[in-house]
């Protein structure tokens, strides 16, 4: 999950340690005075059918890490991202503390926070254990009846199906970058920084040999563990536990992310550290920030680059709903059915995007393809179009894009246009450059129809089509005039046609390719107007890389008589 869609937020689930000190009725008062649901659950407690699936719910943790992991092996398989509110005492994952609990939530619902990404892991033995945790996986010798009787354990690791070696002691521990801090390190083991860190680690426990050091494997490769005598199996200090034998081999391997919610009042990682543990790396120098360190600082973005990175966010989040919902349309075969779900993919993608634009640009005016208008008498005005591309969408075919634009009266200054199947970001700011997913894209240099190769929208009884494929080495129509404009943009097209337009479905993909290098024009080499104020009219549009524009438009005024008015009704895409 993004961090914006946080923004959409609408009940609260939390799992609660009976010593939380009374946070949990803070919370519940806090959620109460913003209208948000709430439910709370002791630790323990499974939260069953509090969680509705269909809803934006923010995970809560109140107490220590041993709650969080609670919390964790709830909500991690419910996809929902999970907030420590740290209550305890020596706490690596709880991070906010109570006193900051109102300040980090409001920072939550308003976009704000940041949803990381930890990796977890997965122990099987046979088909009677089957365990997911997110710190890890301990094998260790069963405590004998006797204290004389034999305290170590044998066992054999293999990676991929390679043989490891044999490590005889206490055992062995399999963690993850965020276990590295527990058992792992207290055997010696490494510290990892667990942010966009996805590996796995085995420590030797006790070990009775002198050369058995800590091996990191990524997260997808498989960790086998065979002992030679009777062993527990433990999976987050107990959460999930087992008694195997010599017969018994456990299988650890990577498994799905748990989502947890960083904001700015948390506990930084090594700060954590130093505090917690007694680093001593930090005992001679300040507190200070890095900027403050490095001597500089930190640049604030103008307002159209605050505008690109925030809209740019929230397309990403928009993608998150929109690829799961198209993920069913694809399976549904009653076609109310499948508009149901194109309906529900609409207004979710929308008020991502709108509730975004409206926390951090109060002031400025919204205007949708669905229905929102949000007027505030400001010179900027954004044109949001949550799914170009329904007609595609409705069909599971990929090409459908969010399109979000941004004018500066009425121009088009800023747009960001994002495919959320393929993942391609298309971005620019007038006057400076276009990017696609971070790299600098510009139009071709071709200058020879016969070369080129075309985009087109609606071409109603395929007079465009026939005029140009014999022409030029194709003419293609994807169904997403966003996407048209922004492949004209990145060379993956020479020229783009579009029978018709609206503001919402354009304004993005015109900054675009313009930057990019683009010309754009009607199909009378008129400079393309938005024309904001004629809601109900479709206008035409000439895309080109600049060098073939003469050559596109005299091809195509030449076909005029053939071409339909372009005032006439039409259907959607």
């Amino acid at each position: 999950m993004h961090g914006r869609t946080l923004a959409t937020t609408e009940e609260i689930l939390a799992v609660v340690s009976p010593d939380c000190g009374g946070v949990d009725e803070q919370l519940a008062a806090w959620a109460e005075a913003r209208d948000l649901g709430y439910d709370a659950v002791d630790v323990g407690v499974d939260v069953g059918d509090l969680h509705d699936p269909e809803a934006t719910t923010l995970g809560v943790a109140i107490g220590g890490d041993g709650t969080f992991l609670e919390a964790v092996k709830q909500f991690a398989p419910r996809e929902m991202p999970v907030l420590g509110i740290n209550t305890g005492t020596l706490a690596f994952l709880t991070r906010v503390s109570p006193a900051d609990m109102d300040e980090a939530l409001t920072e939550v619902i308003r976009g704000r926070a940041e949803v990381a990404q930890r990796q977890q892991l997965r122990a099987t033995v046979g088909d009677r254990t089957d365990a997911v945790g997110i710190n890890d996986v301990i094998v260790q010798a069963q405590p004998p009846e006797d204290p004389t009787d034999r305290k170590i354990c044998r066992l054999h690791a293999y990676v991929d199906g390679e043989y490891v070696g044999q490590y005889d002691g206490n055992g062995l521990v399999v963690g993850t970058p965020t276990g590295s801090t527990g058992i792992s390190l207290s055997a010696n083991g490494p510290v990892h920084y667990p942010e966009d860190n996805f590996t796995l680690q085995l420590v030797p426990l006790d070990t009775h040999r002198m050369g058995a050091r800590p091996v990191v494997v990524g997260a997808d490769s498989e960790i086998a563990i065979v002992p030679e005598d009777d062993v527990e199996l433990l999976v987050d200090g107990g959460r999930a536990h087992a008694t195997l034998s010599g017969d018994d081999e456990v299988r650890i391997t990577g498994s799905a992310f748990a989502e947890l919610v960083r904001t700015t009042y948390d506990d930084e990682f090594f700060s954590s550290i130093a505090e917690k543990l007694g680093w001593g790396l930090r005992e001679d120098s300040d507190d200070v920030g890095p900027v403050e360190r490095l001597g500089r600082e930190p640049e604030a973005p103008d307002v159209l680059e605050r505008a690109r990175q925030i809209a740019m966010e929230a397309a990403e989040s928009a993608g998150e709903p929109l690829r799961s919902l198209h993920g069913r349309v694809e399976s549904v075969e009653v076609k109310s059915d499948k508009s149901d779900i194109v309906t529900e993919a609409d207004y979710r993608a929308e008020r991502i995007i709108t509730t975004v634009i409206e926390n951090e640009f109060p002031e400025h005016n919204i205007r949708s393809e669905e229905s929102v208008q949000r007027d505030h008498d400001s010179e900027y005005t954004w044109l949001v179009d949550p799914l170009d591309g329904t007609g595609n969408f409705a069909h599971g075919n990929p090409n459908y894009s969010v399109s979000i634009g941004l004018l500066e009266g009425e121009d088009p200054v800023m747009g960001v246009v994002y495919a959320p199947e393929t993942r391609e970001m298309f971005s620019a700011v007038e006057g400076r450059e276009a990017y696609e997913s971070g790299s600098v894209i510009s139009t071709t240099d071709r200058d020879s129809l016969d070369e080129s190769m075309l985009l087109s929208g609606y071409d109603p009884d395929g007079s465009f089509l026939t005029r140009f494929y014999q022409a030029t080495r194709g003419v293609r129509r994807l169904g997403s005039v966003a996407l048209n404009l922004c492949y004209l943009a990145s060379g993956s097209a020479d020229a783009v046609w579009e029978y018709d337009t609206y503001p919402w479905d354009v304004a993005a993909g015109l900054v675009i390719a313009r930057t990019a290098g683009a010309r754009i024009t009607d199909g009378s080499d008129a400079e393309f107007d938005l024309a904001l104020d004629e809601d109900d009219t479709r206008f035409e549009l000439l895309g080109t890389n600049g060098t073939l524009h003469s050559d596109v438009l005299a091809h195509l005024q030449g076909a005029d008589a053939d071409l339909v008015d372009p005032e006439a009704e039409v259907g959607d895409d």
